[in-house]
């Protein structure tokens, strides 16, 4: 096999988490020269809110060219990774490459994380992707060109990166831990162990979950990461080992410099949120997590105010309609120059706006200082932004706290 042909037809890659999302887009982007993927994932039955399965994905890998085998595994398990390494081996007769892309979310600062939630992080994360290579690494051995990748971040010790979700960080570190040292480890043998990182966000079904259906509007597609994971596995594995890359980084070296194509909104595409971990993103996501007001002054209006400003547009915005869309009790406690308690009501009536607390319990409470509130309803704050670099706070249910999106959407020109 040629491997400069930049093809994988014949390699034999296992891919965790690969039922959906970014592990699902490079599973399907080396089917398509004809590769054989190992699905690794625990998603065997529909997720009620996540769309496909194990059985799902290989489908769509064996109709673009590829071969598949669904094998169901919680990384955690260590009886479940050796049984489907046994099994990739024994239907392809080896592996070729490994993709730890398996991982847990927990945007929480120390308090508000549970250590059940920390658990299932750093176990996923850290712990899956230790266990995922050890059980492979004897037969990548035997590999011509063998290749680890890990979907996890650039390692930084700045405090910025740990503040606002401590645990989070840690949990992903361990994956780029295991490339640094796995590296050096590794490298009299062959093996390329390697990191890849996206520069923006992306937009799978998981933050869909997360941060709701606008999130669309500022990430891009997993195809940018497939792509790039792609470049990279068709180099020498003894060529490029212990580099912790950058997604759209990897595709201007391949000549891609028109990344438009990408954006899930090509529209939206100089305005996309960009992603943690990434020095050279640390300046435009402290803009939105800096305590100095972003927003522009406006001549036409007072500084003081804002806060009544924005809740005297609500109320003139409100409607049944918006009301049945919507469906939530939300709370805001204010704080800074406008401190106070604020509540709309997007679930009874024509709905209804006021100060304190709402008469009945709030599906949401955001708490945030007067100047991010006043940027979020005026647009120039993201609120899936704020909320990831910690400006924003949020107890309660999540989803439902981002479909206030569209309203502050509808708000821009009215204020």
């Amino acid at each position: 096999m040629d491997y400069f042909t930049r093809k994988l037809a014949g390699r034999t890659i296992f891919i965790t988490g690969a039922s959906r999302g970014i592990g699902k887009s490079i599973a399907l982007k080396a089917a398509k020269d004809g590769a054989n993927i190992i699905i690794a994932a625990k998603t065997a039955e529909q997720h009620p809110k996540l769309p496909g399965t194990i059985y799902t994905a290989a489908s769509e890998i064996e109709a673009a060219g590829g071969k598949a085998l669904p094998c169901i595994v919680d990384v955690r398990d260590e009886t479940q990774v050796l049984n489907a390494v046994k099994s990739a081996v024994e239907k392809f007769g080896g592996i070729d490459i490994l993709v730890n892309n398996a991982s847990a979310i927990s945007l929480t600062g120390t308090v508000a994380t549970d250590m059940k939630r920390y658990d299932l992080m750093n176990n996923i994360n850290t712990r899956g992707t230790f266990l995922v290579s050890k059980a492979c690494i004897p037969y990548l051995m035997k590999s011509p060109n063998p290749h680890i990748v890990n979907i996890s971040p650039p390692l930084s010790m700045k405090p910025f990166w740990f503040k606002n979700h401590v645990a989070y960080t840690i949990a992903k570190y361990g994956m780029s831990m295991c490339v640094l040292g796995m590296a050096e480890e590794l490298k009299s043998n062959g093996i390329a162990v390697n990191a890849v990182w996206p520069k923006t966000a992306i937009h799978t079904a998981a933050i869909e979950m997360l941060s709701g259906a606008e999130s669309s509007n500022f990430s891009r597609k997993p195809e940018i990461m497939a792509d790039a994971v792609y470049a990279l596995l068709c180099k020498d594995s003894k060529t490029v080992t212990g580099q912790f890359l950058i997604d759209e980084n990897i595709l201007r070296d391949e000549g891609i410099v028109d990344l438009t194509d990408y954006a899930c909104n090509p529209e939206n595409k100089d305005n996309l949120m960009p992603d943690f971990f990434v020095e050279e993103n640390l300046e435009s996501i402290q803009e939105y997590a800096s305590d100095k007001p972003q927003i522009a002054k406006k001549t036409s209006t007072s500084e003081s105010g804002k806060v009544e400003r924005i809740f005297s547009a609500i109320n003139a915005n409100l409607s049944s309609d918006l009301v049945s869309k919507t469906g939530a009790i939300y709370q805001f406690n204010v704080k800074g120059d406008e401190a106070g308690v604020w509540f709309i009501d997007l679930k009874n009536g024509q709905g209804a706006t006021g100060k304190g607390e709402p008469s009945q319990p709030a599906d949401a409470t955001l708490t945030m200082d007067s100047q991010s509130f006043f940027a979020m309803f005026t647009g120039k704050l993201k609120p899936t932004a704020a909320f990831m670099t910690g400006k924003l706070k949020i107890s309660g249910n999540l989803q439902k706290a981002m479909k206030l999106e569209k309203l502050m959407t509808s708000l821009k020109s009215k204020l």
